[in-house]
């Protein structure tokens, strides 16, 4: 499924929607349970964080599907305002299929980016489906872009970059 640089660019040029998965991807992956209550602190890497701000700048639209509902990634998702939260969806291309659906965005100018085999049917339905590099190996395998970076640890970012500089070179940021 891998394409060449210059078609990875050009796809990427067309996105208007990046719908990303959390854990894993937005996210490492790991968690902390605390002891003294049912709750569960989640680490986040701080320039992910500016890149779903340099997108939302140039009109990209974002959104965060989980099949967890960790309180920590509402609270993370409000304060880097992230328009469209999907929690708790054990359907994850339904989810994106309802949200380009309800922006009026087609499939083939979204992206993904998934870690995981839960994140294949989502991958399956959009114009650049992604993977961070430390994904599961045949999510590797059907992605057309695979980062450098690993999930929670600057993946997001790298999209976000790829993404601005395929429009910059398409003349549309």
């Amino acid at each position: 499924m891998r394409k060449g640089v210059a078609q990875v660019m050009k796809v990427a040029a067309g996105v208007r929607l990046v719908c990303f998965d959390v854990d894993g991807v937005v996210n490492d992956g790991g968690f902390y349970y605390l002891s003294e209550e049912p709750s569960v602190a989640v680490r986040f890497w701080s320039r992910d964080g500016h890149g779903f701000q340099l997108l939302r700048e140039v009109g990209i639209q974002i959104a965060w599907v989980s099949g967890n509902r960790w309180p920590a990634v509402q609270a993370r998702a409000e304060r880097l305002l992230i328009p469209h939260l999907f929690l708790g969806t054990a359907d994850k291309a339904g989810s994106v299929r309802y949200q380009a659906g309800a922006l009026g965005i087609p499939l083939g100018q979204v992206a993904y980016v998934g870690d995981d085999v839960n994140d294949l049917p989502a991958m399956a339905l959009v114009g650049l489906p992604i993977a961070v590099a430390d994904a599961d190996w045949e999510v590797r395998a059907r992605a057309t872009y695979v980062t450098k970076a690993p999930g929670g640890h600057g993946a997001a970012r790298e999209v976000a970059d790829l993404i601005l500089a395929a429009k910059r070179g398409a003349g549309d940021g």
